[in-house]
């Protein structure tokens, strides 16, 4: 990359970040969650990562938040190369079109979530990970800290504990996709394991670094291969298509990426082929989204001239 594309993508995501400063504080916290809702909700942080490796940040990009679902993203990373068969028989690949923690929906389909984004989903992927591998909290841990190249990533056990003292809907779920015979480990065993992926603290520099393999047809920036081409392919439609809880239609319409998003105010979109994008900002709109971030990344594709269509 030449010095002058290095200046365009440094700037552009500084003055993202200043055009939107006057914006900052909109939306609401997660404060179902306890340690959420203390988040200053004036932060606003973002980060570029291209498959050579360059960076680009601007704002609180490398200060590090509760990613929350952005984490099933890695766990369906994980479990997908393990079991690419069995884990599409015990999960859909359609939007929900409910609420990401709905029960009514599961007993309608008979404990097979619609996709691997919603909790439902999320539960039955860390499931499949139990299934091949000792532990699922060190093996998502590993994963995410090798992405990243931060070693020193790890669980907000204040925020695990928050999880498990609140997650009285995820428990019942895990119980009920139990019953219908699609969770073959303890519920226990898979929401302590789901609990604390969702309590990953990572900054946005991070987040966009270990995405960069959807950006790159499965391979890191290192060059090590994360998972096929083909699944990277699937997972970036997947990200389309139910990434951003009941806004996919919305978000693909405004920003034109795939994306995952999460209730602690971090998004992770990709553009295939050409980048990783993270911003993280906690105030939250209706449907659970970031709604500066969502506004930065419109500003991002808008003025690059980058989008999937």
């Amino acid at each position: 990359m030449s010095v002058s594309e290095s200046v365009h993508w440094a700037g552009l995501l500084q003055g993202i970040v200043d055009d939107l400063a006057h914006e900052r504080g909109q939306g609401h916290v997660a404060t179902y969650i306890p340690p959420l809702a203390n988040v200053d909700p004036n932060k606003l942080g973002i980060a570029l990562a291209l498959p050579s490796g360059q960076v680009f940040f601007a704002g609180d990009a490398a200060e590090r938040f509760s990613i929350q679902s952005i984490s099933k993203l890695f766990t369906l990373t994980l479990a997908l190369p393990l079991d690419s068969e069995g884990l599409w028989k015990r999960v859909g690949r359609e939007p929900s079109g409910s609420r990401f923690n709905s029960l009514v929906q599961l007993e309608s389909e008979r404990g097979i979530p619609r996709n691997p984004f919603i909790n439902a989903g999320a539960l039955v992927v860390t499931d499949v990970i139990l299934d091949h591998l000792d532990d699922a909290k060190l093996s998502v841990l590993d994963l995410v800290r090798r992405l990243s190249g931060s070693n020193d990533i790890a669980y907000d056990l204040a925020v695990a504990q928050g999880e498990q003292a609140t997650g009285d809907r995820n428990k019942a779920m895990a119980w009920f996709i139990r019953s219908f015979g699609n969770l073959r480990n303890s519920p226990d065993a898979v929401l302590d394991a789901y609990f604390h992926h969702c309590a990953l603290s990572m900054s946005c520099i991070e987040l966009a670094k270990a995405g960069v393999f959807l950006a790159n047809g499965g391979l890191d920036a290192q060059g090590r291969r994360v998972m096929s081409l083909q699944q990277s392919k699937y997972v970036n439609a997947l990200m389309l298509t139910c990434g951003t809880y009941d806004a996919a239609g919305e978000f693909a319409y405004r920003v034109g990426l795939a994306a995952k998003s999460g209730v602690g105010g971090g998004i992770l979109a990709v553009l295939p082929g050409r980048f990783s994008v993270c911003v993280w900002s906690p105030g939250l709109g209706p449907t659970g989204n970031s709604l500066l971030g969502m506004k930065a990344l419109t500003l991002l594709t808008e003025r690059s001239g980058s989008s999937m269509f």
